[in-house]
């Protein structure tokens, strides 16, 4: 294989027109026989009046002259020829977002037109593809372009938005720095790090899709309302529809102007299974279903002890939490709120929110600064305005841990019991104070931590849950100790699916998912996609075809021309020849 280090050095053979021109322009001197030299001065004067321009006399010098032109292009382009053995090392990092689905035929067209220019000289090619998430496996690893063809056919971008950078930086690592590294997108950029090449596919297409949902029971009956974003530039019409298992509605209307949001709302099916809003399609599927389940969290059972002081409490506590359920059965609830008794020390078992009942005597309040310790449960919560009065304190053990004080007392502890064979594992959440003597109920924090609890010990509980989830949004699921999750998945017609591979995280299509234990349904969950910025095409565009092959690639897989040295003497030769002609002629003229 022959590559011109230096191509601008053919500029050279412009030269051959040039010496054609001289040669073409040359007199020819007109032979004219004569009998006395008394007429030479006459042939003179009608040889300067003859013809200027003549056809190309071959001759020696002229043959030289075209030869040296072309020795001088060839030693001026600087030609090399491949090196056997070299290897050009390329690696490519795919945008595995969810848009580059739209694009993924061009991708597959450009990156098969553009690899043949990055391979440059090289006689082989080692071609590595990875996605810019590094957690993903290795897509591809050989020096075939058909194989990498067939591997991006199959391949399924779904990921959200991703900073390739540290998956530039690990195809930097695998390549070398002598080695190409190809960023493959649909969104253009200024500049790459660790010198990656840009090749951009994408386009600004028109897309409109479901962005999330809502639910709410107005007059017993459960009403969705689910948003629609048009994202693009200018006004589009669509249709909607109501799918289930049974059947669904005709399509309905939808008109959306540039940039616009628009709210769908509508009873919840009964007794429906698979229910779909179907928005009528376009280049971008993902975001055009949303599959809904009617969501219900797992019950928790609040038991209030007799205690008139905790009636107000309970009621806001009730308020707050969903699906919470008085009872008045504390050995079967799953959260009692109770006092602490001076005469009777010992705490209840199981979980529990805990206060002081002082009614000995009213102390004065309490002084000093209040420091809230690093914890989730009072994350980003304020009780600079707690006004606390001296009471009794609660017995505290040594494994408690303090998570609000005021000066050297405690003023709220976490007491968490590990499981044992008789017990469960519980929490209880101790205030070291009379709740009667403070104003801690009037404190927003005060019942954002309630609240809080008694999430944490719903999140605990083993018990069976309906949630509307977002492609890939982390799953939390409680099940009881040594025995295995069956996982279960249908696509949005019902039809099964491959098990998802994690019950952890919700799946990266929509679909409709369970997970069950011992055949008892844990969670059943909608999935649907919600990733706006992934939806929204505003930004796309394609990049200029790169100039793969540079001087370092040339030289480092090719090999200088070997006889050089052989045609400069030609050249130098050709050029006495013709030198040493054109004297000669001179002479005898």
């Amino acid at each position: 294989m022959l590559t011109l280090a230096n191509p601008l050095g053919l500029l050279a053979l412009l030269g051959i027109p040039a010496v054609l021109a001289i040669h073409f322009l040359q007199r020819k001197a007109i032979e004219l026989p004569v009998s006395t030299l008394f007429l030479l001065e006459r042939t003179q004067r009608d040889a300067a009046s003859g013809r200027r321009l003549e056809r190309v006399i071959p001759s020696i010098p002229l043959w030289m002259q075209l030869l040296a032109v072309l020795l001088l292009a060839w030693f001026l382009a600087e030609p090399r020829f491949q090196k056997s053995g070299s290897v050009q090392r390329i690696a490519i990092v795919l945008d595995s977002s969810a848009s580059m689905g739209v694009f993924k035929n061009e991708a597959i067209t450009r990156l098969a037109a553009e690899l043949p220019g990055f391979q440059g000289p090289a006689s082989t090619v080692e071609l590595t593809m990875i996605e810019s998430l590094p957690s993903k496996p290795r897509l591809y690893a050989g020096s075939s372009v058909k194989e990498l063809k067939a591997v991006l056919e199959k391949w399924q971008p779904l990921d959200g938005l991703t900073d390739p950078t540290q998956a530039l930086r690990l195809a930097r690592s695998l390549v070398s720095r002598e080695g190409t590294v190809i960023y493959l997108t649909d969104t253009p950029a200024a500049s790459l790090p660790f010198e990656a090449k840009l090749i951009a596919v994408g386009d600004p297409v028109e897309n409109v899709g479901f962005t999330g949902v809502t639910f709410a029971t107005e007059e017993g009956t459960l009403v969705w309302r689910a948003l629609v974003r048009n994202y693009s530039k200018t006004a589009v019409d669509r249709t909607w529809s109501i799918q289930t298992s049974n059947g669904g509605t005709e399509p309905r209307p939808l008109h959306l102007d540039a940039g616009a949001l628009v709210t769908l709302q509508a009873a919840f099916p009964t007794d429906a299974k698979n229910v779909r809003l179907v928005l009528s399609p376009d280049r971008f599927p993902l975001d055009d279903t949303l599959p809904l389940v009617v969501p219900m969290p797992k019950s928790l059972a609040l038991f209030t002890a007799t205690s008139p002081s905790f009636a107000d409490l309970t009621t806001k506590l009730l308020r707050a939490l969903d699906a919470a359920i008085p009872t008045n059965d504390a050995a079967s609830a799953d959260l009692s709120i109770t006092s602490y008794d001076p005469l009777d020390p010992v705490l209840p078992p199981g979980n529990s929110i805990i206060f002081v009942e002082d009614s000995t005597h009213t102390g004065a309040y309490l002084k000093g600064g209040i420091v809230a310790e690093p914890h989730p449960l009072l994350d980003n919560l304020n009780w600079q305005s707690l006004l606390v009065r001296e009471t009794i304190e609660l017995n505290r053990l040594p494994s408690d841990t303090i998570i609000l004080w005021q000066d050297k007392r405690p003023l709220i502890f976490l007491r968490e019991m590990p499981a044992t064979e008789k017990q469960p594992a519980t929490r209880q959440l101790c205030f070291n104070f009379d709740l009667r003597l403070s104003n801690a109920s009037n404190q927003p924090a005060f019942i954002v931590l309630l609240h809080r609890f008694a999430e944490s010990i719903r999140e605990a509980k083993v018990a069976p849950a309906s949630v509307n989830l977002e492609t890939g949004q982390p799953i939390k699921i409680t099940s009881a100790p040594n025995l295995p999750l069956q996982i279960s998945a249908t696509d949005l017609a019902g039809k099964p699916l491959p098990s998802p591979a994690s019950t952890t995280q919700a799946p990266a299509t929509p679909c409709f998912l369970t997970i069950r234990q011992n055949e008892t349904a844990l969670l059943d969950a909608a999935v649907f996609f919600a990733d706006t910025r992934e939806a929204d095409f505003s930004a796309c565009g394609k990049s200029e075809p790169t100039a793969a092959a540079n001087s370092s690639s040339i030289e480092r897989h090719t090999k200088p021309d070997p006889l050089w040295r052989v045609w400069i003497l030609l050249l130098l030769a050709a050029l006495l020849v013709s030198w040493k002609f054109n004297t000669s002629k001179l002479a005898t003229a």
